[in-house]
């Protein structure tokens, strides 16, 4: 895929001589693009030592942790050990875990509960008043260990967390920018492999800035919004694999997306999950009738891994014909509801669905990348001064499906690794960075081709590159994907960008990485599941696609 030509000057609204540089260059010692736990916790490691920019695309709590309902995996309880939680993570990574990766999370569990405690976190504690903090258990998990803010715990800690970083002086908030393409010296011709940056459009102001960073770190997330149906936010557009790739990262295993089992099904609900917590507190899943069906798909039952537990939804859906499948927690009566699930049972209530009386309306959405950017435990990419963090990254921890709760932890965990590296590391010198040029497009002609492209795009995702897939659907797919990357490169490369432009431009690229990887895997393992390799190989394997040997 052609890459915008960077060297170039912007010209303002109305013509004229450029603006000089400078009006548009900002340098920093860090630049954070992504506001999530990732990118937050990251900012407040560095802002003693350093001079941080955070930059997000919406507001500060607009990234997917501010919808994580569950909580954080973390090994607090003394019947609980750090083998089993390696054990459980192994097991729901269908073996393609890397052992290192998850030792290092799993290891560093409680001092990254500690430190978000210490930030002020408030935590859901024992009943009555007890200083222990209480645990969840959810699917996937043979003990207690899901560390929860009521039924809100993303929401909590993230509010948390921005108070903090709005209020430090070493931190720069750059909110309703989007970043448009990492700065690298292998752009710029000069033949170094380093990051020195990124070009962010600004929304508000509509202008290009050109941001020089020493380091800089990707947690912008995951890409839900490729699909018809997620229970991402917005925002989760697969921008900084899109960057990542771009910049020369190699990516890994990006065939494994993790569809939620259960989303609200309701015609005016949008995005919203129903916490595994539910199952997990004995939440029963059952057909219009009122009959359960777990429990003839997996002896697990309603506590299956979410892969188990989605691709058992998808088939008796598509067996009888239903819109969805219902999750009852009504038998545990209205005060263990109101007290457990405050916030869902609300949320369902607004939506004229009493959980504490009647069963949730659920259907199976995309959740969660378990691939990504390839990063060593220092959250480290290939590319000098490039770092990715959260969703974006592909450590080794999840393997072919993530455990709950551990994608917040792994957040926590990667973050200060990374950190540390960065603060261990000498600073490289930043060459010269020119502006962004504007001077050779012109303002688009019909928007409207930017909105059929991405609708076209979800449609043939979902219907294509779903739970349940055939060489034949994925081939499908990627032949319609190539058509829209030649419309939106071509769109890219003649119009001044937008939000709309940069969120597509990135959804095409991470569409074509999940289908490439998903046709590279000749077997079922974990969340990829093909109705014609349906038996796992005897040796897994990641899928790496680099992007010095394979051309989108």
């Amino acid at each position: 895929m052609a890459n915008r030509l960077p060297a170039r000057q912007i010209v303002p609204a109305g013509g004229g001589r450029p603006p000089p540089q400078e009006a548009y260059l900002n340098a920093y010692d860090v630049l954070v693009i992504g506001s999530g736990l990732a990118g937050l916790s990251a900012a407040l490691r560095l802002a003693p030592h350093r001079k941080v920019a955070l930059v997000t695309k919406h507001e500060l709590l607009e990234g997917a942790s501010a919808y994580a309902q569950g909580g954080i995996a973390a090994v607090l309880d003394s019947t609980d050990s750090l083998e089993n939680h390696v054990r459980d993570t192994h097991v729901a990574g269908a073996g393609l875990c890397h052992d290192d990766a998850v030792r290092f999370v799993v290891e560093r569990g409680r001092p990254a509960i500690e430190w978000l405690v210490a930030q002020g976190v408030p935590f859901t504690r024992e009943t009555g008043g007890a200083e222990e903090l209480h645990l969840h258990r959810e699917g996937g998990h043979s003990h207690r260990r899901i560390v929860h803010a009521a039924d809100a715990t993303g929401n909590a800690v993230q509010r948390t967390l921005v108070e903090r970083v709005k209020g430090h002086p070493n931190i720069e908030i750059l909110d309703w920018h989007i970043a448009i393409d990492l700065i690298t010296g292998r752009k710029l011709g000069l033949g170094d492999n380093g990051c020195h940056g990124a070009y962010v459009l600004d929304l508000k102001a509509g202008k290009v800035r050109t941001l020089s960073a020493r380091s800089t770190i990707l947690a912008s997330g995951g890409a839900g919004k490729v699909y018809l149906y997620t229970t991402n936010p917005d925002t989760a557009t697969g921008d900084g694999i899109a960057m990542g790739w771009r910049a020369g990262c190699p990516v890994a295993n990006m065939e494994f997306i993790q569809f939620h089992p259960t989303c609200l099904y309701h015609p005016h609900a949008k995005s919203f999950l129903i916490s595994e917590a539910v199952r997990g507190e004995g939440g029963l899943l059952k057909l219009p009738g009122g009959e359960r069906f777990m429990p003839q798909h997996d002896e697990r039952a309603e506590l299956a891994p979410r892969d188990v537990v989605a691709r058992a939804i998808d088939f008796e859906m598509k067996k009888r014909g239903l819109d969805c499948v219902y999750l009852d927690i009504s038998h545990k009566g209205e005060a263990f509801v109101r007290e457990h699930f405050p916030n869902i049972h609300a949320k369902c209530l607004g939506f004229g669905i009493d959980i504490a009386k009647e069963p949730i309306p659920v259907v199976p959405a995309a959740h969660y990348s378990c691939g990504g950017l390839q990063v060593d435990l220092a959250g480290r990419t290939p590319v000098a001064g490039l770092y990715a963090l959260g969703e974006v990254a592909c450590t080794g921890l999840h393997g072919a499906n993530r455990l709950a709760s551990n994608s917040l932890l792994e957040c926590l965990v990667f973050s200060e690794a990374a950190t540390a590296d960065i603060l261990a590391t000498a600073p490289a010198p930043v060459p010269a960075l020119p502006a962004w040029d504007e001077s050779r497009v012109t303002d688009a002609d019909e928007e409207v081709v930017i909105a059929h492209n991405w609708d076209e795009l979800r449609r043939s995702m979902w219907s294509y590159v779903g739970i349940v897939r055939t060489d034949k659907r994925l081939e499908r797919a990627l032949h319609r994907i190539n058509l829209l990357q030649d419309e939106i490169e071509e769109f890219y490369s003649n119009f001044r960008v937008s939000n709309d432009l940069i969120e597509l431009r990135n959804l095409v690229v991470t569409a074509e990485l999940i289908v490439r990887s998903a046709l590279a895997r000749k077997e079922s393992r974990g969340l990829h599941f093909s109705s014609d390799w349906p038996d796992p190989l005897p040796e897994a394997r990641d899928t790496v696609l680099d992007p010095r040997t394979v051309t989108l």
